[in-house]
């Protein structure tokens, strides 16, 4: 990813493991959730609100290219590839000592507190540009 607009740096912690000690596969995307979170939180983006809604996932996809361990530190680097009038879709990488481990892509859609997608209104799409 040339231009991320948020990096996470965290390690792979025990509960991320299976009994080998490697990175169980669904856990790499609670790291990439903690950082898409940072990145909506430090723009002043509302993540959930029982009474406004939030944005759940639609689709996930990851493509894993090297084992992550536990205590391997990890930088998770998140872009943007698309906003469209409800949705949000996301690219990912994952990696740990300058080498690239994991990559995929993320769709969420804004909602309302009942589930029914509503548009990004302009000043949230003006927060994420």
């Amino acid at each position: 990813m040339d231009r991320p607009c948020h990096i996470h740096r965290t390690e792979v912690a025990f509960g991320d493991t299976d009994c080998s000690g490697w990175l169980h596969f669904p856990k790499i995307f609670r790291h990439v959730e903690e950082a898409e979170h940072g990145f909506l939180r430090g723009r002043g983006v509302m993540i959930f609100d029982r009474a406004l809604g939030g944005w759940p996932r639609v689709h996930v996809s990851c493509d894993y290219k090297q084992a992550l361990r536990f205590g391997d530190p990890i930088e998770v680097r998140l872009g943007i590839d698309r906003i469209g009038s409800s949705s949000l879709h996301w690219c990912f990488e994952v990696w740990r000592d300058g080498e690239c481990c994991a990559s995929g892509k993320m769709s969420t859609v804004r909602v309302d507190a009942t589930g029914k997608a509503i548009p990004i209104d302009a000043d949230t799409r003006a927060r994420l540009a």
